[in-house]
């Protein structure tokens, strides 16, 4: 995940995997700022499930209430990050039929 002009993220019930490269393992990338800049943008893991020595540097102030509202519903735990993506790939559609 990444910025570099004061983006908002808000990451939840996500699974991350970091891969094996020891110098890859950082979830957050800002890009061309120094710490000054990005400690005010607001990033925020809640719930992420970050496997491998992966890891998420929050910063900012907490979710805004403007955020809190937009959300139609909450974040599924992690944990079921396999069951709710179990079906997830390319549909089997033929042209005529509904898919």
């Amino acid at each position: 995940i990444g910025g570099s002009a004061n983006p908002t993220i808000n990451s939840q019930g996500n699974r991350y995997l970091a891969p094996t490269n020891p110098f890859a393992k950082e979830v957050t990338k800002r890009v061309d700022t120094d710490q000054s800049t990005w400690k005010n943008w607001n990033w925020r893991s809640e719930g992420d499930l970050l496997l491998n020595g992966a890891f998420f540097t929050p910063s900012g102030a907490g979710a805004s209430a403007s955020y809190a509202r937009a959300s139609s519903f909450g974040a599924k735990p992690s944990s079921l990050v396999d069951t709710l993506t179990s079906d997830a790939g390319v549909l089997s559609c033929q042209v005529g039929t509904r898919c």
